[in-house]
């Protein structure tokens, strides 16, 4: 037998327990009513965490960036003044790193999308379905690799007598070494899978329809890619290039390895952290910047609507 507390008859109890089960029923009715409420306290806690933990850090950037250094001590002093800004704008080493940032960022998202959408179309329409999953895992299978192994491979694969070197050896010509060029050959290796990856969904979802429908008509396959093809997947396009011109744009070990004396937005960033976090600050936000006039003009295209 129960034992029951004092004072407190059996009855009450189970009244108690009713009513509580009674409030759990009435409160998921109400959720269940109102999908919106539902939605909002689903992604209310994740949101609090974006604007406190990403929206809050970069709040943090863009106000130390106001401040100044003690040429002295190279400590903050945290008095107000646009210098940081001024400079960047006023000194031409800055100008010639960013343009040559956005250029790398812009170049490795080219290639990206000419390298990746024959691998996609051979995965999503021309190879057996039966084989689709592996070459999907094959797709992401340098995803798994460390990125620094990734790098660190490149850096031997493009040194003065490395391998590139010996294959190209009996045709006259060598590999680019160290420099720009590697940069963006590296790049675009390590993001090319998600410039693939949205490719090869969206073209497994176009209708088979739509082909016949064009070569009936008696369009050439050129005409097909581009009246038919094209513009059903350009919003895959859109979506792989925000990640690859965002990765590109933010990197900065990559041209540390292999980059040579080539320098970038991130590496002076990296370089100003110890000496000058202000100026560091005020070169991070140009990346921010240039990412959000990114996604307002693909935003604006259109490109993204149907994503």
């Amino acid at each position: 037998m129960t034992a029951l507390s004092p004072g407190l008859s059996p009855e009450p109890a189970t009244r108690a327990a009713g009513s509580g089960r009674s409030a759990v029923r009435r409160f998921a009715g109400a959720l269940h009513r109102r999908p919106r409420l539902r939605l909002a306290a689903l992604l209310t806690a994740p949101l609090l965490w974006l604007v406190l933990a990403y929206l809050g850090s970069l709040a943090a950037l863009f106000l130390s960036a106001f401040w100044s250094t003690d040429t002295f001590t190279s400590e903050v002093v945290r008095i107000w003044t646009s210098r940081n800004f001024e400079e960047l704008l006023t000194s031409p080493v800055y100008r010639t790193v960013a343009l040559r940032t956005i250029g790398v960022a812009l170049a490795v998202t080219a290639l990206c999308a000419v390298i990746a959408f024959p691998i996609a179309f051979y995965t999503a329409r021309v190879a057996h379905a039966r084989r689709r999953p592996l070459f999907v895992v094959a797709m992401l299978m340098p995803l798994w690799a460390g990125y620094l192994v990734k790098v660190y491979a490149w850096r031997l694969i493009l040194s003065e007598g490395g391998p590139l070197d010996w294959a190209l050896k009996p045709f006259g010509l060598s590999g680019p070494g160290y420099g720009l060029t590697a940069t963006v050959l590296v790049l675009t290796y390590l993001w090319l899978p998600y410039m693939v990856l949205p490719i090869h969904t969206a073209l497994v979802q176009l209708p088979d329809s739509l082909l016949h429908a064009s070569a009936d008509l008696g369009a050439r396959s050129w005409r097909t890619f581009v009246s038919v093809v094209l513009p059903l997947v350009r919003p895959a396009v859109a979506a792989g290039s925000v990640f690859t011109f965002s990765l590109s744009l933010g990197d900065y070990i990559t041209v540390q390895i292999v980059g040579g004396k080539t320098q970038l937005i991130g590496n002076l960033v990296y370089s100003n952290v110890t000496l000058n976090l202000p100026l560091a600050a005020a070169l991070g936000t140009v990346p921010v910047a240039v990412i959000v006039v990114y996604l307002l003009a693909v935003r604006r295209s259109g490109a993204l609507r149907s994503l």
